[in-house]
């Protein structure tokens, strides 16, 4: 059987005549790039596209995907702890300080409020865990496996959108838009549904609850920290839109830019918004939610690090603190996956839980002067053996990685004082799969690369400095999202312009 199939003409029209109309309807969209349409065409910033997205669900392992759904909650306790442990989190970026001055910078923010003495003990996660199927390319027979792409503590996207694909799919099967050559394959008890607009929504309504009633009599909001402008607004949207009308609680939308212009923080160090539309009526804010201040472009200015700190240094629950976003450097990952590493029962002492979790760990290497560090050197230097790997900077978001072969002409331009900044990560070896993508209304068909995201919630309260003490009090998986791009390519981005997003259809074997 071939999947997915060629379509006649008529039946292509149809599929994608209601794949495009269902999808603005229901919000699966983007603000349009500005290649696709330019600003002088849509001045007012009306106009919206269809988010990139597959036509077909596409083939997963049914055996992967429950395991990874199964695994998150151990990913939340894991992550939770690096994040309450600050004397181990600070040997790891001690060693990043002096060559990456984007975690430096975020360090010196974290020692500016602990000087000041942080006044908010509870933190919360909403993670994404991103794995791709992977088969020993040397053995045919081999059974796929889940192995971890990255870990993600900040502005974990594609939640409100991954809601909405896995229901386009369905309703594409629904109204009969697949043919039935591939009906023993997509039938309604293989497209598994995901809840993560919903279940983020209640993570975030969960932190609101937790921060207790108002200390000033105001009424209180969560806040969403936001790039301006923002291409994948909807996404954030679809959580916004779920915090109120599920969880009944209100939100606003703060550009980082815009921080110290709109928010204020009281004696004792109570966050308040002022809505510029109604700067009569001010709120007390519980939660602030970062969907920005992950990357360096987001701090163009000093005043940018400033308005961090004041964030920080409220009473506030932050998603994440800036603990929990250094939990998310590579280095972190490099350090628990290094073969035969020490640190993950440091962290999840049950052994059979950590076993589970490092059978999720590809090989990964520092570049820095240690054993694993100089292995790791000349397997990066040698042409030969680079092609199998892939570099990785301290950056959430697409774009930031180098493959294979280009491995070695980069390091070769990189002062080799820069090279501990990265780690060498063994490339994961995915099964051959086809899709057709629709992306600014071109059809792109072919090879593709499936990477699954899955969403954690994670709620706890730090134990006041000692290493590892304080308890979890919400943990819990959060849904799915699938990211789908062309085989051609190696990154994986959706906003950035890699990938789309996409769903799964279960299979067995």
């Amino acid at each position: 059987m071939e999947y997915p199939p060629e379509l006649s003409k008529e039946e292509e029209k149809f599929l994608l005549d209601n794949l495009k109309d269902w999808s603005i309807a229901h919000g699966l969209a983007v603000r349009p790039a500005p290649t696709f349409v330019q600003p002088s065409q849509d001045p007012s910033g009306v106009l919206a596209s269809t988010a990139p997205v597959t036509l077909f669900p596409s083939l997963f392992p049914r055996s992967c995907f429950e395991e990874g759904l199964a695994i998150q909650k151990a990913y939340n306790e894991l992550y939770s702890a690096i994040a309450r442990d600050e004397k181990w989190l600070q040997s790891i970026v001690e060693e990043l300080v002096d060559v990456d001055d984007f975690v430096a910078k975020l360090w010196q923010t974290h020692l500016a409020v602990k000087d000041e003495g942080y006044v908010q003990d509870l933190s919360l996660g909403l993670f994404r865990s991103d794995y791709m199927v992977h088969q020993d390319p040397n053995k045919s027979d081999s059974p796929p496996g889940l192995k971890q792409v990255e870990f993600n503590t900040i502005a974990s996207s594609f939640g409100g959108l991954s809601s909405h694909v896995s229901a386009l799919h369905k309703f594409l099967l629904t109204i009969d838009a697949y043919p039935s050559s591939i009906s023993s394959v997509i039938k309604a008890d293989n497209l598994r549904q995901s809840k993560s607009a919903s279940s983020l929504a209640k993570g975030l309504a969960a932190a609101h609850k937790a921060y207790g009633p108002s200390r000033t009599s105001r009424p209180l909001c969560v806040v969403f920290v936001v790039q301006d402008p923002e291409r994948n607004v909807f996404d954030q949207r679809h959580l916004e839109y779920a915090l109120l009308e599920e969880n009944g609680v209100r939100s606003f939308r703060l550009p980082f830019g815009e921080t110290l212009s709109h928010t204020k923080l009281d004696a004792d160090r109570t966050l308040v918004y002022i809505p510029p539309n109604s700067p009569s009526t001010q709120y007390e804010v519980t939660t602030v939610y970062f969907r920005a201040g992950y990357s360096p472009d987001d701090y163009p200015k000093e005043q940018d690090w400033t308005a961090r700190q004041h964030l920080e240094k409220s009473r506030a629950i932050k998603c994440p603190s800036i603990l929990t976003h250094l939990a998310g450097c590579k280095k972190v990952q490099q350090v628990l996956a290094t073969p035969h590493s020490p640190h993950l029962k440091r962290f999840l002492p049950e052994s059979e839980v950590a076993a589970r979790v490092l059978a999720t760990f590809a090989p990964i290497y520092p570049l820095d002067s240690s054993e694993a560090g100089r292995e790791a050197r000349g397997l990066a230097a040698d042409p030969a053996s680079a092609s199998r790997y892939v570099l990785k900077p301290q950056r959430e978001g697409g774009g930031n990685n180098i493959y294979r072969k280009a491995i070695p002409p980069f390091l070769e331009k990189l002062p080799e004082t820069h090279w501990p900044a990265y780690i060498l990560m063994e490339m994961i070896e995915p099964p051959p799969l086809k899709n057709a993508i629709l992306r600014n209304g071109e059809l792109q068909r072919g090879g593709v690369i499936c990477e699954l995201g899955v969403y954690g919630i994670c709620l706890w309260r730090d134990g006041g400095g000692a290493e590892q003490k304080g308890e979890i009090l919400e943990s819990w998986e959060a849904g799915y999202l699938l990211r789908t791009k062309g085989d051609q390519s190696e990154e994986g981005g959706v906003a950035a312009g890699f990938g789309a997003v996409d769903s799964c259809c279960l299979v067995d074997g």
